[in-house]
């Protein structure tokens, strides 16, 4: 069966009220557009959502899942699914996994009763080919979603986490007009060396969302809820569904 919807979200630890503290509403906007986001990959129609966020390497997560920002300063656990006994597949995930279920787990969604998850991470490093075949791999025997984490370039201004890069911000328009216009093809060719230059970590899971799109087949139409670089980094929320 194919691919119906996805949704694109970044993974800062500050979209955690808990984790943000005092500063948390000054990402306010960014919550609303991913709660927006997340919502409607919900009433998609999918029974089961992929959940794809970048890490050292590329591997499949054990069923249910469960992660902590303790290393953020706050002691929060989410969990995302159960088993019988509390038993625990994947425990310590990956910055950009732990955000994505603490999306999906932030608030009750309709849609969500007998929906199934599962969770990949992507090495951040994978050429941009190997993320093309891998998600070109991805289809299930029922209608799926994808909830696709990564962050823009880290390179927006001198305060950013890696100091001001001139290159920065015409790669992210890139990336947002790619987004809003569901541009497989423009995705797919996002250059890994400049993108690791300039800090980005969406680059594999994008480019795993536009072959599991293409793979897909058909018409998509996309809505980019949000764009902007608050603290010198990118970030993007997006929504795709099949025309």
């Amino acid at each position: 069966m194919p691919l119906v919807a996805a949704a694109v979200c970044p993974h800062p630890p500050l979209i955690v009220p808990e984790v943000a503290g005092a500063a948390a509403p000054e990402l306010d906007d960014l919550r609303a557009a991913c709660d927006a986001a997340v919502a409607r990959l919900c009433a998609s129609g999918a029974r089961s959502i992929l959940v794809i966020g970048a890490d050292d390497r590329s591997a499949d997560l054990d069923f249910p899942f469960r992660g902590s920002f303790a290393p953020w300063g706050v002691p929060l656990e989410v969990h995302l699914g159960s088993l019988p006994e509390g038993r625990v597949g994947t425990d310590g995930l990956p910055l950009s996994l732990l955000v994505g279920a603490w999306l999906l787990r932030r608030r009750p969604v309709a849609g969500t009763e007998g929906m199934s998850w599962r969770m990949k991470s992507v090495g951040a490093d994978e050429p941009a080919e190997a993320c093309a075949a891998w998600g070109a791999k991805l289809g299930q025997s029922q209608d799926w979603a994808l909830l696709v984490m990564g962050d823009g370039s880290a390179c927006r201004g001198e305060k950013a986490p890696g100091y001001a890069d001139p290159r920065a911000e015409a790669y992210d328009a890139g990336v947002a007009r790619a987004l809003a216009d569901a541009d497989i093809e423009a995705l797919l060719g996002l250059d890994p060396g400049l993108s690791a230059q300039l800090v980005v970590t969406g680059r594999a899971p994008w480019q795993v969302l536009a072959a599991a799109a293409r793979a897909a087949g058909g018409d998509w139409r996309a809505e980019l809820r949000y764009h902007a670089a608050p603290y010198g980094v990118a970030y993007f929320v997006a929504n795709w569904e099949r025309s």
